[in-house]
C-alpha cells in the first residue's frame, strides 16, 4: 500500500523554525515529507533527529541537476544523512522538449546521473511541469522524453492534466517508472492549484492507477493560501486514497 508525504513547497510561505514545521506535517498525520527549498540550509543532523523523533520518513528531495552534476559527493552525502533515496529532478526549461537537440541533452544528462546515483543505491526520477507538453514534431516532446530514457518519473497529476494528458492513463502508460507522484488538484482552464478535490484532476481514479502500478509514495502539493491551516484536512483526504 502507498504511504502518504507532503511536498515542503506547500508550507514554504509559512513562518516557522524548520524543526516544529516537521512535527506540524507528523501530527497532521503524513507518513513522510519530500524536501525542497528550506532544507539545503538546515543542519542534515538535526533534521534526520527530528525525522526520527516525528516517525516521518524522507519520501524523496527535489534536487537541482546541477547540484549533482557539480557536487555529487557532498549533494548525495546531505541528503543520505537525511534518509534520502529517491532525488527528483524538478525542472527542466522548455527548449529541451521543443528539439531533437534538446530531448537529447535532457536525456543524456538525466541518465548519467541516474547512472552515477544507481552505483549508490539510490534512484533518479523527474518531476514534470506542463512545459514538457510542448510541441515537438506533431506531439508533446515529453512523450519522446519517456519513450527513449528509463530513469524514474515523478508525475504530477495537476500539471499532467493541464498539459492536456489523463492522468490516470498516464500513470498507467509509466507504470513502475512512477513510484512518487504528486497529488496535486488543478483548475485546468486557469492553470493554478486549488485544494485536493475541488478542481479537475479525477483523484479517485489516479489513485487506482497508482495503486494498480504499485507506487510508493502519493505526495500532497498545494500551491494556494493558508497551507498551515488545511493540513489536518490534507492530510485525511491523502489516507482516505491509500
Amino acid at each position: 500500500m502507498a504511504k502518504t508525504a507532503i511536498q515542503l513547497y506547500t508550507l514554504r510561505d509559512v513562518d516557522l523554525p524548520f524543526d516544529e514545521l516537521l512535527e506540524a506535517v507528523a501530527d497532521a498525520g503524513f507518513d513522510g515529507v519530500e524536501f525542497a527549498y528550506r532544507v539545503p540550509d538546515e543542519d542534515p543532523e538535526e533534521v534526520r533527529a527530528v525525522l526520527d523523533e516525528t516517525g516521518l520518513e524522507a519520501a524523496g528531495a527535489h534536487v537541482h541537476l546541477e547540484d549533482l552534476e557539480d557536487d555529487f559527493e557532498d549533494t548525495v552525502a546531505f541528503y543520505e544523512t537525511l534518509g534520502v533515496e529517491n532525488f527528483v529532478i524538478p525542472w527542466l526549461d522548455e527548449e529541451y522538449f521543443t528539439s531533437r537537440e534538446g530531448l537529447d541533452e535532457a536525456i543524456e544528462r538525466l541518465s548519467a546521473v541516474a547512472d552515477d546515483l544507481a552505483e549508490e543505491g539510490y534512484t533518479l526520477h523527474y518531476h514534470n511541469h506542463d512545459q514538457e507538453y510542448s510541441d515537438y514534431d506533431g506531439e508533446p516532446g515529453f512523450y519522446t522524453f519517456i519513450d527513449e530514457s528509463d530513469f524514474g518519473l515523478e508525475l504530477d497529476l495537476g500539471f499532467v492534466l493541464i498539459g492536456g494528458d489523463d492522468p490516470a492513463g498516464r500513470l498507467r502508460a509509466v507504470g513502475d517508472r512512477c513510484s512518487l507522484a504528486h497529488v496535486k488538484d488543478v483548475d485546468a482552464d486557469a492553470g493554478h492549484s486549488v485544494p485536493v478535490g475541488d478542481g479537475d484532476v479525477d483523484i479517485d481514479a489516479a489513485a487506482e492507477a497508482f495503486a494498480e502500478i504499485d507506487g510508493e509514495w502519493l505526495i500532497y502539493e498545494y500551491e494556494g493560501d493558508d497551507p498551515l491551516e488545511s493540513l489536518d484536512d490534507a492530510a485525511a483526504t491523502m489516507r482516505d486514497l491509500v
